[in-house]
């Protein structure tokens, strides 16, 4: 049944999937709903008053965030897509390499050819090249009248926070100010957590019981499963799969965040797979944030595409550690791990 009202149909939506009626989450469905039909007052119009393009919600792991928009986006009426973030700056730096000149502005003029609206799920801004563009790809977006919704952990001012020559970066926060709407969420419980089942399948320590233990259920899965070595092509990089059974996969954390290989490749792995181990992922720290903040965009691609995962880890999951500067997306996930890690009909 297709409801008219959003807010009727985010109640039903909760009564049904038996959520808990939040009230700080139903201050967001009034505020989107605002958002779509914005209401005409008539001092509005006498001082002309700028109607926002932009919808910009963040706040803590496992508050509802994704939840709420992706209602949101299923209710809208109107030509829409969804991008998870690093997926978006791929398409468009691909675009850009194909197109010398104007590249943003043909870029935008086929995106408001196909959408209205674009839905950007996990903003986070963590190297230059995008840093430095951001300011006038938005500007291009807006300008065009397209409507954006995005999620964060981060609000807008702190995003790219120490990054390098964080000053080009500046323009695209004042930009996103400007035009947007931007809301916190905060709701003390981690909506995630408390789906949590005796069928997690994470396993610490690594040691060989364990070891032996994850091995065993990777057999079992695979055992009425083709094996062969796949080969996956990111732009000429060649990228080997050697464990691979019909869309179940084992590798060794080093294979997948201590190489150079990133969100594209983990895009493709994505596309060919069903359930993926992960086998001794270490400690992190300081002197591993290049790996870690590699494992951060694995598993938020995984949790995007709804990947299932087993993985090995040293201690349990809230002490494996973190470098200082990736504290907050980690917290993510975490989360998003322990999301993973259950029967995929628990992923949502």
């Amino acid at each position: 049944m297709k409801y008219k009202n959003l807010k009727t149909s985010f109640l039903n939506f909760c009564e049904k999937n038996k959520l808990e009626k939040n009230p700080k989450q139903l201050e967001i469905i009034d505020l989107l709903n605002n958002f779509i039909k914005p209401k005409k007052f008539f001092l509005n119009n006498l001082f002309r008053k700028k109607i926002k393009l932009g919808f910009y919600l963040f706040g803590d792991v496992g508050v509802g965030k994704t939840m709420l928009l992706n209602h949101f986006y299923d209710f809208c009426d109107m030509k829409k897509q969804r991008y998870h973030f690093n997926e978006f700056m791929i398409k468009f730096h691909d675009y850009k390499h194909k197109e010398k000149s104007n590249s943003i502005l043909s870029f935008v003029q086929k995106l408001k050819d196909k959408h209205e609206l674009i839905y950007l799920d996990e903003f986070q801004v963590t190297n230059i090249v995008d840093a430095m563009i951001l300011g006038k790809l938005f500007k291009t977006i807006f300008d065009f009248k397209i409507k954006v919704l995005i999620t964060s952990n981060t609000k807008i001012d702190d995003l790219y926070k120490d990054g390098l020559q964080r000053e080009q970066f500046i323009p695209f926060i004042s930009t996103f100010k400007d035009n947007s709407i931007q809301k916190e969420l905060v709701i003390e419980d981690d909506y995630r957590k408390l789906s949590s089942s005796k069928l997690q399948r994470i396993f610490y320590p690594i040691n060989e019981k364990n070891t032996f233990k994850i091995n065993f259920l990777f057999r079992d899965l695979t055992k009425d499963r083709k094996h062969k070595k796949l080969t996956i092509d990111v732009k000429g990089r060649k990228f080997i799969i050697s464990d691979f059974y019909d869309g179940v996969a084992k590798f060794e954390f080093n294979q997948l965040c201590n190489t150079n290989i990133g969100a594209e490749d983990y895009i493709k792995i994505a596309k060919h797979c069903s359930i993926i181990v992960i086998l001794n992922v270490p400690y992190f720290n300081d002197d591993n944030i290049n790996q870690q903040q590699r494992f951060i965009t694995l598993i938020d691609i995984l949790y995007e595409k709804k990947i299932s995962i087993m993985i090995s880890i040293p201690s349990e999951l809230e002490n494996i550690g973190s470098s200082k500067k990736l504290l907050k997306p980690f917290k993510r996930t975490l989360s998003r791990i322990l999301q993973l890690t259950l029967p995929k009909k628990s992923l949502s």
